[in-house]
């Protein structure tokens, strides 16, 4: 079914908002909502205001993330005091909009905290200031781009609000939170396949690389505890009898002259030039950053920088290196963890033990996993629809709710997530 609209619509003389019902009202923002600027107490924990998790301590913060953030320690007296229900414009809100804070804390003085006046159900601007429409608003205040600031206050100012009954709000969150609550369920989903399609991918190209395709195949042991046992036939040596890794060449943007070689780093190509570094196929990898991230790149082309390795390939196949580079992720990436900065120094991955197949057995196997990945990829690429439908429809329905296009007021249980589509 479709989601009714309100019986009476006027234009609100807000672009951003269009028609409303003509029961609402539109107010200046700044008559709905004060900035709180209470130096922080003594007993405030930290907040961060991320657009993954919202607002929450930055000890949380961190424990999820696995990593440290950038901790203040210029004193109290630079910090703010943020209470349950204020709203957090952060750097990022141009990006994703305003943050709803459930908590009593403190965070850094760059943020603007947001406290309601009148007029404010929170629940339900929590999803009016995370709307597409609301935040393309946002942006319209300023040039941040060009001008190299953050939203302020100033910047919140500028957009008008609807007024919206109390009891309206209350009916048209709680028709969000869950409607919004089973697509989030839906994405989770999805997003858990391509996790295991990443995983049966690497699983399929690691067997595939130190076992063969053929299950009868003679085996012997390696001896090399990763590798377990190999087909009898194959050839056991260390990586620089198979591949050799040879640094890139710097190219600065200044010296790039446009032409028809690719340009290349670990992450694809990043660009063109009028002359080659290497010569006929190679493959890329990062010496530092993206390290274990490998790039095949069948024609001439040149390496952007030192900062990269390409592999000289002694007459394997190109295709089949590639893919036995990518099932030895794991040895790049612990190598790289020897130095404070990480880094592969190819001196420590020449010595790796590899077991190579005839180069005969390799097209073989090549043929066999470009079959096998082009499957999984196929069912990641669907993943990847239906998560960018999904992320869309939940869009539309913010929108729809928190601009009155549609009538919840006495929709009990909503079929959006089923497919229907919203009214008009």
């Amino acid at each position: 079914m479709s989601l009714p609209k309100y019986p009476e619509y006027k234009d609100s003389g807000v672009e951003w908002l269009a028609s409303v019902p003509a029961h609402w009202g539109i107010s200046q923002s700044r008559r709905m909502f004060a900035v709180r600027s209470e130096s922080a107490l003594a007993s405030d924990r930290m907040l961060t205001a991320s657009q993954k998790y919202g607002v929450l301590f930055q000890s949380d913060f961190v424990e999820r993330e696995g990593r440290r953030v950038v901790e203040v320690i210029m004193g109290i007296e630079n910090l703010k005091h943020v209470e349950p229900n204020d709203f957090i414009i952060s750097m990022r809100s141009f990006q994703g909009g305003i943050e709803w804070c459930k908590l009593r804390g403190s965070t850094s003085f760059h943020y603007v905290m947001l406290k309601p006046i009148k007029h404010v159900w929170p629940p339900f601007f929590a999803h009016l200031f995370k709307s597409t429409q609301y935040i393309q608003a946002l942006r319209r205040t300023t040039d941040l781009i060009r001008d190299g600031q953050e939203l302020r206050y100033s910047n919140f100012a500028q957009v008008d609000l609807p007024i919206v009954p109390l009891e309206e709000q209350k009916a048209i969150a709680a028709f969000l939170d869950r409607e919004t609550s089973k697509i989030d369920a839906l994405i989770a989903e999805q997003e858990k396949l391509l996790v295991l399609l990443a995983e049966k991918r690497q699983a399929t190209i690691s067997l595939a690389v130190t076992r063969g395709v053929n299950p009868d195949v003679p085996m012997r042991e390696s001896g090399v505890p990763w590798l377990g046992e190999v087909p009898l036939h194959w050839q056991l040596s260390p990586m620089k009898h198979a591949v050799r890794f040879q640094r890139g060449h710097d190219l600065p943007t200044e010296e790039r002259e446009e032409g028809r070689v690719p340009v290349v780093s670990s992450g694809g190509v990043s660009g063109w030039h009028n002359q080659a570094a290497t010569t006929g196929p190679t493959i890329v990898t990062g010496r530092y950053g993206t390290i274990g991230e490998f790039t095949l790149v069948e024609e001439d082309c040149w390496p952007l920088n030192t900062a990269l390795y390409t592999i000289e390939m002694h007459s394997n196949l190109p295709k089949y290196l590639w893919y036995m580079l990518q099932s030895l992720k794991h040895i790049f990436i612990l190598n790289s963890l020897k130095t404070a900065v990480p880094g592969v120094d190819r001196n420590d991955i020449h010595p790796t033990i590899v077991c190579l197949p005839p180069v005969s057995e390799q097209s073989t196997i090549v043929a066999f996993l470009d079959a096998e990945i082009a499957k999984l990829n196929a069912l990641g690429a669907e993943a990847e629809r239906a998560i960018n439908l999904l992320k869309e429809r939940r869009s539309a329905l913010i929108a729809a709710g928190v601009t009155g296009k549609i009538d919840v007021r006495g929709v009990a249980v909503s079929s959006v997530t089923n497919g229907e589509e919203l009214a008009a």
